[in-house]
């Protein structure tokens, strides 16, 4: 077992060292090099062409293995593991996103209409078809079926995954009218609600009709507050974002954390990361961004840390190899393997001529957790997606072999529902911290 333990740590040892970047890479790169694998005995490693940086450690902080680790590469989408770190250290893990529905007019309930305009403030990264179709309920429980006045979205608004205030709510004008609701905001709604067992919503079909036009523009002073759309729970919706590397919902989290700089200077300070070790260029891992895989590592630790505090783990907001749908849904599936592996992917196909991430946590047959974070460019990204499934899963064969973590799959769909509607004078208790006033976007 020790001489399999050197020869892992040796090959690490024999890849030549990657480019170091700190803004921009330079015009002409260095030709690539070969980064072998380690062996077993019994094991013909794959031939990688490419650069590579590699951190293994123990739980507490024994090194394992490490290459380059502080060198400077692209994380891409691995990334999204800093932004979910700083949103749940700055929100917490129960924070909810608020959409919230004013009006300046007056409703009739014998006739169903409200007399005046409704409004729309909010900034959920999660907001999608069911949820729009959900708010059409509670305005018709409010005797609300039509609205003479216009849909005025607030400039911060936005749904399914759209960057587009007025596009979003030209998507909401439609899905809360049932006449011009598309099939898939209807299919959408009633796979949710059949997976709640909610049969009593699915005896109606809720709609409203808006007669005027959508506008992007501020709630009015004097409008009141209808009701309040409560997201699901902020690691639920990491739970998404993550499995799914979403770019949308990770830029739109990282917006209301205060953007790019304010993320990264939280990173260094709370951290401890030397600032030449981090530059950012998205939260979403798009572009050109660069950390070592020793920043990396500290990351991945203080997320550990933060979701420990809450008795949570990785798993509740981070891919499960071979079990949860994404990225990892079809890595790590063989049967030893599957649930072994807890990880976020990156991939850029093309930046920085092909980048290719891994970092995560794996355990052993011994119930041992490793640390890892395993960073690639220029080169094959499906190669080096091989190439990091090799070494964790030499790490694991090492100690034993792979165990699975304890871990209970709930569908996405099922977290991503765990909304709140909220109507009356409670409906007026919207982020006020976000919402001081009505014209806040």
């Amino acid at each position: 077992m020790e001489r399999l333990t050197k020869i892992f740590l040796l090959m690490l040892t024999l890849a030549a060292a990657p480019l170091m970047i700190v803004a921009q890479p330079p015009a002409t790169p260095p030709p690539p090099v070969v980064t072998q694998s380690p062996l077993t005995a019994e094991q013909t490693a794959p031939t990688v062409y490419g650069q590579q940086g590699v951190l293994i450690e123990t739980v507490d902080g024994k090194m394992v293995s490490e290459q380059a680790a502080n060198e400077l590469f692209n994380p891409a989408s691995a990334i999204k593991l800093g932004t979910a770190l700083v949103a749940l250290q700055n929100l917490g893990p129960n924070h909810r996103y608020t959409t919230a529905f004013w009006t300046n007019g007056s409703i009739n309930k014998a006739t169903g209409e409200l007399s005046g305009t409704l409004y729309v403030t909010g900034r959920d990264p999660s907001f999608h078809y069911e949820h729009a179709v959900m708010i059409a309920r509670q305005l018709n429980n409010l005797g609300i079926r039509t609205v003479n006045g216009d849909l005025v979205v607030s400039p911060g608004f936005t749904m399914n995954f759209s960057a587009s205030a007025r596009g979003s709510g030209e998507t909401l004008y439609d899905t809360l009218d049932a006449t011009y609701r598309s099939g898939e905001a209807t299919r959408a709604w009633l796979y949710e609600r059949t997976a709640l067992g909610d049969q009593q919503s699915l005896q109606t079909v809720p709609s409203v009709a808006v007669m005027g036009e959508v506008q992007v523009n501020s709630v009015l002073p004097g409008a009141r507050v209808l009701l309040s759309h409560k997201s699901s729970k902020l690691t639920s919706i990491l739970k998404v974002l993550l499995c799914y590397s979403n770019n949308f919902m990770a830029e739109r989290i990282g917006d209301g954390l205060g953007g790019l700089d304010s993320v990264r200077r939280h990173l260094i300070t709370r951290l401890g990361i030397p600032p030449e070790q981090i530059y950012l260029a998205s939260l979403s891992g798009l572009g050109i961004n660069r950390v070592s895989p020793r920043a990396m590592m500290k990351i991945m630790r203080a997320l550990r840390v933060e979701l420990q505090r809450y008795r949570m783990t990785p798993a509740d907001i981070m891919p499960v190899a071979g079990i949860d749908p994404g990225t990892l849904e079809d890595r790590f599936t063989g049967p030893a393997w599957r649930g072994s592996v807890i990880a976020k992917t990156g991939t850029l196909i093309r930046t920085d001529g092909g980048a290719s991430s891994l970092v995560g946590q794996m355990r052993t047959a011994r119930g041992e957790v490793l640390l890892f974070v395993i960073l690639n460019q220029r080169g094959s990204v499906l190669r080096f997606r091989a190439n990091q499934d090799y070494l964790v899963m030499q790490a694991q064969n090492i100690r034993g072999g792979p165990r699975a973590f304890p871990y209970k799959p709930l569908a996405l769909t099922m977290k991503l529902a765990d909304t709140q509607s909220i109507t009356g004078a409670a409906a007026n208790e919207f982020e006020p911290q976000a919402n001081t006033h009505p014209s806040s976007p």
